[in-house]
């Protein structure tokens, strides 16, 4: 496997399946995407169960169709030449049946691109296929900026990039460092602790990208692209992973009536400031006297009522003492304003039993419930998915915690 490209394994996966046998296989050996079919939405109140795709599809029948486009974008002078800045990637994956009332948009995290969803490090369908075959229509984005959507340091300025020891500690392999109490339960990533030399993080790791190290302007540059992708394909459900967040919950805010409902896989926090995790007893610090998060959630203003007209009208205070494992949390003082237009979104936080997430996830609901968003909670382990960290997409049971997503969204979304 260690042989093999990013794309190459991503397509393998694919075809492994068998879906879009011809249509896909072709544009995997010659590098092209068919072009993107109008299909036939299911409309509200007439979802029927998903069905299995046919055992044996006549030669040359779509199983799904695959697309791509780019969304926003303007054009800038640069010196004597001009350029496009602004512009989002959107690859697209479309089922030969949609039976479910609206598609869902997967954004990814920090460091990383759409291609966490489309494949798993050790060769595996990802979670973009798991739901097409549940009848949904998929859209995967790169984050302006980044990845297919373009880097561009003559128009964005400074780019950072993660080193191995970064995602090791963390995101692959944190029982090796056990750096919070949670750490140690860490088993899923495949073939062993996440590290230099296992196949699957080598996969991983070269999938990796250089970011915008301007985190407000990551904000500032993502936001309207999204908001841009849901004017034009409708309402929609967001999946979002780690940073993503930031920008679901900018969504949600600005257009509830588009966002039919928010799964926020271990999202960006806790609230207001960043901490670092150094181990032992006291094993977690704050990062910085700056509030990383100005709005709690986001950088970006959100709609508070009363309003906001500066961060400085948000007042933080901290508990006084958090629960064995958890960092204490940072949350409005009250009376606390409340997030009208977050609350009108089904939202649910789900977060992995061994992942850093699980010292402070916690924070972020206890955030939302105060300003009266009220999200559901997911613990992986309380409902049997046990050993999984930051990237569950990416580990051993991917596809059961997909299926625990669609059921979440199955009793939620209408």
């Amino acid at each position: 496997m260690a042989g093999n490209g990013i794309a190459n394994g991503a397509c393998a996966a694919l075809l492994a399946v068998q879906v879009a046998a011809l249509a896909v296989g072709a544009a995997c050996a010659q590098g092209t995407v068919p072009a993107e079919v109008p299909v036939q939405r299911a409309t509200q109140g007439s979802v029927r169960a998903p069905s299995a795709p046919p055992d044996n599809p006549a030669q040359g029948e779509l199983v799904t169709r695959a697309g791509y486009f780019y969304i926003g974008g303007r054009y800038q002078k640069l010196g004597d030449k001009t350029v496009m800045v602004g512009q989002m990637f959107v690859q697209s994956r479309t089922p030969a049946r949609i039976t479910q009332a609206y598609p869902v948009v997967m954004v990814h995290g920090l460091a990383q691109t759409g291609v966490n969803f489309l494949a798993t490090a050790d060769g595996r369908p990802g979670w973009v296929q798991r739901f097409v075959e549940k009848g949904f229509q998929v859209y995967v984005v790169d984050q302006v900026g980044r990845g297919r959507s373009g880097t561009n340091p003559e128009v964005y300025g400074p780019y950072d990039r993660l080193g191995t020891r970064s995602l090791e500690r963390t995101h692959t392999a944190p029982e090796v460092y056990d750096l919070y109490p949670q750490a140690k339960l860490h088993t899923r990533w495949p073939g062993g602790p996440g590290v230099q030399g296992n196949a699957a993080f080598d996969q991983f790791f070269a999938s990796q990208v250089p970011f915008l190290a301007n985190s407000q302007q990551t904000e500032e540059l993502v936001d309207p692209a999204l908001l841009a992708l849901l004017d034009k394909i409708g309402p929609a459900i967001l999946l979002t992973h780690g940073q993503a967040a930031l920008f679901g919950w900018a969504a949600s805010d600005a257009r509830p009536d588009l966002v039919k409902a928010h799964v926020a896989v271990e999202p960006s926090g806790p609230p207001f400031f960043d901490v670092q995790f150094r181990g032992g007893k006291d094993f977690w610090e704050k990062s910085g006297d700056g509030r990383a998060r100005a709005y709690g959630l986001t950088r970006m203003p959100l709609t508070f009522d009363p309003p906001v007209k500066a961060p400085e009208d948000l007042v933080v205070v901290q508990e006084a003492k958090a629960a064995e494992g958890r960092v204490r949390c940072w949350l409005q003082g009250e009376p606390a304003r409340t997030l009208p237009n977050l609350a009108k979104v089904p939202t649910v936080l789900v977060t992995a039993e061994a992942s850093f997430h699980a010292t402070y996830d916690a924070c972020t609901a206890a955030f939302l419930t105060q300003a009266g968003a009220k999200p559901d909670v997911i613990p992986l382990a309380d409902r049997g998915l046990r050993g999984n960290g930051h990237m569950m997409m990416l580990e051993t049971n991917s596809d059961a915690v997909a299926d625990l997503l669609a059921e979440w969204l199955a009793g939620r979304v209408k």
